[in-house]
């Protein structure tokens, strides 16, 4: 299961939003973390801009 993004995404340039493995927004109070489904150390330290488990998630078609 899977939870739709927030909004305005944390950490825009994360490659976790792009990713198909999908993320996890988890919101508490004050701010939103990116938990991994793949990754052991769940919340990896954001933004993430390289990670070996990285697939890009297919293209959306247009309105998306």
């Amino acid at each position: 299961m899977t939870t739709p993004p927030p909004d305005a995404l944390p950490f825009p340039e994360s490659l976790c939003h792009r990713c198909a493995a999908p993320p996890r927004y988890v919101q508490s109070r004050t701010t939103t973390f990116i938990m991994c489904p793949l990754l052991p150390q769940k919340y990896p330290p954001q933004p993430v801009r390289a990670c070996a488990l990285f697939r890009p998630a297919e293209a959306r078609g247009p309105g998306a």
